[in-house]
């Protein structure tokens, strides 16, 4: 069972949401506005919040930026009526773990709601470490030579993927079928994205180069943390 959060400021459509969701077993909340929405996130623990981009007062982008500022990690999948490859970079760039545009299957919709609460609920797993890189993925830290470091629920799963194949190759199919579930457009830059503001977190304020390049390849992490 998930505990569920929605935000969504058509009633109609937050009633169906809840509906679904209850009658496939999980626990839903509902809320019409953003302020209430942060509230609520923010306040209650979670296992995944639906977030809907328009709403009124705050935005769905400015609650979910708001929420991981305030360091809730809980797992957000935005809803937009709004689906272009920028649309989706803003939304993940916000903080936001995916991305469905509507109209939606309901169906697509609590598949990718399992995605994102088991790649949250996994067994705890031992720290991952490369060089003074160090990170815990039961507690959902990262941090660098002592340094706590700040990222996005996820630029924490790409980086883990990248350390437990540390001084190996990871394609950039891997890291769809692993971090995204393979829903995202290989033709979007939206890896690229991401691997640059990895690098930007864990290596460029250290003075490191830990995460390389294979142009035609995929991307490497060093073993010794670059």
């Amino acid at each position: 069972m998930v505990r569920v959060l929605v935000v969504e400021d058509e009633p109609r459509l937050a009633d169906l949401l809840a509906r679904g969701l209850r009658e496939a077993g999980h626990t839903a909340d509902v809320r019409h506005t953003g302020g209430d929405g942060l509230l609520a996130a923010a306040g209650s623990d979670y296992d995944a919040v639906v977030l809907d981009v328009m709403l009124p007062g705050l935005d769905g982008l400015t609650v979910c930026r708001k929420l991981r500022q305030r360091g809730v990690r809980t797992p957000v999948l935005m809803l937009t009526a709004r689906g272009e490859v920028p649309d989706r970079i803003e939304g993940l760039d916000a903080g936001a773990d995916d991305y469905l545009a509507k109209p939606f299957s309901f169906d697509e919709l609590l598949a990718r709601l399992r995605a994102l609460h088991r790649r949250s609920y996994d067994q705890a797993q031992a720290v991952l470490q490369a060089g003074d890189l160090l990170l815990d993925p039961a507690a959902r830290k990262v941090s660098r030579d002592g340094t706590a470091i700040d990222l996005s629920a996820r630029e924490l799963d790409i980086l883990a993927l990248l350390m437990s194949r540390a001084g190996h190759c990871v394609t950039r199919y891997q890291i769809l079928d692993q971090v995204w579930d393979g829903e995202t457009d290989l033709r979007s830059n939206v890896i690229d994205v991401y691997i640059a503001s990895l690098r930007g977190k864990v290596d460029k304020p250290f003075g490191r180069h830990a995460i390389t390049t294979l142009r035609g390849a995929g991307y490497r992490l060093e073993p010794g943390g670059g």
